[in-house]
């Protein structure tokens, strides 16, 4: 059976991808490459449902499951700024950069977790928590590099990037290589 690698996000548009961009260098220049794996600014996403691996038959049924929750969600505005870390700062796994949403974000990602969930995908126990990964961090790095990291957090603040408009959500298509990951884009749907 053909499988696909696939998640399901929002876009981001390249004014704040960029922005972003610039507004890390810094803490990115700080910890460097050995101690994060770095996102690449064009690959930064919203994800409201990771799937992993889909059965190639299983896309169609995902369209139309991604479009009924499209059409019950309106338009809405994130607010993006802040910086931290999952599961905290003692003890950093993935570095991000905040979102501040309206309801219609939750809504929207739970009309996706549900209808996920009803076409046999796992349901995600871990309550939504919306962010934009920076980066992760590399594994087995010592105690030293962790208390870098911690301080390059506290030290390092980001203020209010901008506002992004969601107008439409995504499943994507992730292939990963030595470079990192590949998306593309399967399918789109507008928000009423």
């Amino acid at each position: 059976m053909n499988q696909t690698r696939t998640f399901i996000a929002v876009d981001l548009p390249l004014s704040i991808q960029e922005s972003i961009e610039k507004q890390t260098t810094r803490l990115r220049q700080t910890l460097g490459d050995d101690v994060v794996r770095w996102v690449a600014p064009h690959n930064m996403h919203l994800t409201l449902k990771f799937l992993g691996n889909a059965p190639t038959t299983h896309l169609d049924f995902l369209k139309q499951m991604l479009t009924q929750a499209a059409d019950a969600t309106p338009q809405f505005d994130l607010q993006i700024g802040g910086i931290g870390s999952f599961p905290n700062s003692k003890r950093p796994r993935v570095l991000w950069v905040g979102l501040h949403a309206p309801a219609s974000l939750a809504s929207l990602q739970k009309l996706i977790e549900e209808g996920a969930n009803r076409l046999g995908y796992e349901k995600e126990e871990r309550p939504f928590s919306p962010h934009l990964t920076l980066g992760r961090v590399r594994q087995g790095i010592d105690v030293k590099e962790l208390q870098k990291i911690s301080n390059a957090l506290s030290t390092i603040q980001l203020g209010k990037i901008g506002t992004a408009r969601v107008d439409s959500v995504h499943l994507y298509k992730s292939d990963l290589n030595s470079d990192g990951s590949v998306y593309t884009k399967l399918f789109s749907t507008p928000l009423r």
